[in-house]
């Protein structure tokens, strides 16, 4: 079994912003495989079922992003899945909108959620899908720009790197590793 965990923030305050990449991958890889996202642990929301023959557990933390780690740990721990078989997907700054970098290990890069999920499992031994979100144009703050939703012009180019990082997943999920 494989655990794959977007990160985000709960509620619907944040539901399209840009630091919710990794749920709205998520919510793809639910749509296309239909695997609801019905079940709870108290710190995730979660579904089960089977991608490509390989059975994965889906889930979005319930919690917010720089504790996040704490969501993924416990799923890890209550399907007994090695961080090794876990794929963390997430906003990143640092590429522009619409490029993907596939990570096998490393550090957290400055994003708090991955630093929080190296602290609960102990470890860099999981795969990182970062799906970039540019950085804001102007001189504003960056957590103002991360915590906006992505303009009308830019949903295209969203929609292509989702279905991107969906397809990624995919040939994980039935590669070799």
């Amino acid at each position: 079994m494989k655990l794959i965990v977007g990160l985000g923030n709960p509620g619907s305050r944040y539901h399209a912003t840009r630091h919710n990449v990794g749920f709205l991958v998520i919510d793809a890889l639910a749509a296309a495989h239909r695997i609801g996202l019905q079940e709870r642990l108290t710190t995730a929301q979660f579904g089960r079922g089977s991608i490509r023959a390989q059975e994965v557990v889906l889930a979005k933390p319930l919690i917010y992003m720089n504790t996040s780690g704490e969501a993924a740990a416990a799923l890890g721990a209550h399907f007994s899945i090695p961080s090794t078989d876990l794929v963390v997907i997430h906003d990143d700054i640092d590429l522009a909108l619409g490029r993907l970098k596939w990570k096998t290990k490393g550090g957290d890069a400055g994003h708090n959620g991955v630093r929080s999920v190296i602290e609960y499992l102990g470890t860099d031994h999981f795969t990182r899908i970062r799906v970039g979100i540019g950085r804001p144009a102007t001189k504003e703050e960056v957590i103002p720009y991360v915590l906006s939703p992505f303009a009308l012009e830019e949903l295209p180019v969203l929609e292509g790197v989702i279905r991107t990082a969906v397809e990624r997943v995919e040939q994980w999920l039935t590669s070799p590793q």
